[in-house]
């Protein structure tokens, strides 16, 4: 399973001090059938908790997500902030989530590249 994050995602996660485990406990969770809501079309909402408190009030993170294959990280917001995304949000990730989940491994290196996505290393992978 690879695991990303978009770019402006992965600046919202850093100053909320969400770490790379906890996104990786979240896909683990998915993994093993834990998913918080599946949003169809490939889209799953996943809670984080705050650093040292709890899940209930802490975040809500949307990802495009295939299993065993790949996941992306597009979308996060405080359960205190918002109560859910609208349906116009939900469509246009669904619609993000259909291409991302598409592309291929040398389009995936591309983004990576530029910026615009990072790769999470879970299972203690390391880069090469």
């Amino acid at each position: 399973m690879r695991v990303f994050v978009l770019k402006e995602i992965d600046r919202e996660f850093r100053r909320q001090a969400i770490t790379d485990p906890m996104l990786c406990e979240a896909i683990e969770r998915a993994e093993r059938g834990l998913i918080d809501a599946n949003l169809g079309g490939h889209v799953i909402k996943q809670r984080l908790a705050r650093p040292k408190q709890g899940k209930s009030g802490g975040f809500r993170t949307v990802i495009a997500y295939e299993v065993k294959k790949r996941s992306l990280f597009m979308y996060v917001f405080a359960k205190n902030e918002k109560d859910n995304i609208s349906d116009k949000d939900l469509e246009r990730l669904r619609g993000l989530a259909s291409w991302a989940l598409s592309r291929t491994d040398a389009q995936i290196e591309l983004l990576l590249t530029s910026g615009e996505w990072r790769e999470v290393l879970c299972d203690g992978k390391k880069k090469v």
